[in-house]
């Protein structure tokens, strides 16, 4: 799946300061993302918004309150489970 960066990169009043750029792989694609951004911001920025799948339901799970307070971002994270990618760099 090819990913579309939906980042805002200019903005008539707001400026940005971005760490370098870094790769990771999420399902096998490699991915930019800046240094300091969580991994749940860099997929959702990128278009991705299923992290994963709840074990009971199967159903779809993806970043909600963003702060690490709810479950709905838990992801295996180089293959440690149920990390919260909204608070993981």
């Amino acid at each position: 799946m090819p990913f579309r960066d939906r980042r805002i990169y200019e903005h008539p009043i707001l400026t940005f300061h971005r760490g370098r750029k870094v790769v990771f792989y999420f399902e096998g694609q490699p991915v930019e993302a800046y240094e300091g951004e969580s991994v749940a911001i860099a997929l959702y920025a990128l278009g991705v918004d299923i992290f994963s799948w709840s074990p009971k339901l199967g159903r779809p799970r993806g970043p909600f309150c963003m702060i690490g307070k709810c479950s709905s971002c838990f992801m295996t994270i180089n293959g440690i489970p149920n990390i919260r990618a909204c608070r993981y760099p």
